[in-house]
């Protein structure tokens, strides 16, 4: 990637939603050339998507959690993944290194959901041990500031 595409993948982490001609206009690029090098990160998979960002208070899901999961002794990855799937509450998951081996995130009406949510993980997904947190708030950080690191 050269400094052009830095920026069109900086403004795109900043606004997906800019269209060829404003993304050209702050380049300096024609909007065609603009529209192939975003097709180019595109096909190159250094931009995989665009996604809406959820505000999960905002429908009606306030309580968000992270919780460090530690699988039963043996307990299949493939099938605690597909399980995971059947968790509506769970909005983001990774397997980890270190004292656990996945980390979720979980958005959930209340302490009762939650406690329901855990129940599960434990009963039916093969969960033996949980660590969970209260996330208060995010931290809103620019995602562009990782296209400057080790520059």
């Amino acid at each position: 990637m050269d400094s052009i595409d830095r920026k069109l993948v900086a403004l795109l982490l900043d606004d997906g939603r800019l269209t060829y001609q404003e993304l050209a206009k702050a380049v300096r690029l024609s909007a065609n050339t603009t529209a192939d090098r975003v097709r180019r990160l595109h096909s190159s998979g250094v931009i995989s998507g665009y996604h809406a960002a959820l505000d999960y208070a905002a429908i009606g899901r306030p309580l968000i959690l992270i919780s460090d999961l530690r699988l039963r002794e043996g307990y299949d990855n493939a099938e605690f993944h597909r399980g995971l799937a059947t968790i509506p509450q769970v909005v983001e998951a990774f397997r980890t290194t270190g004292e656990y081996d996945y980390q979720i995130r979980l958005a959930c009406t209340g302490t009762d959901e939650f406690e329901r949510v855990l129940a599960a993980l434990k009963g039916e997904h093969g969960v033996r041990e949980v660590r969970s947190r209260l996330m208060l708030h995010d931290i809103a950080l620019p995602g562009a500031r990782l296209l400057e690191a080790g520059d």
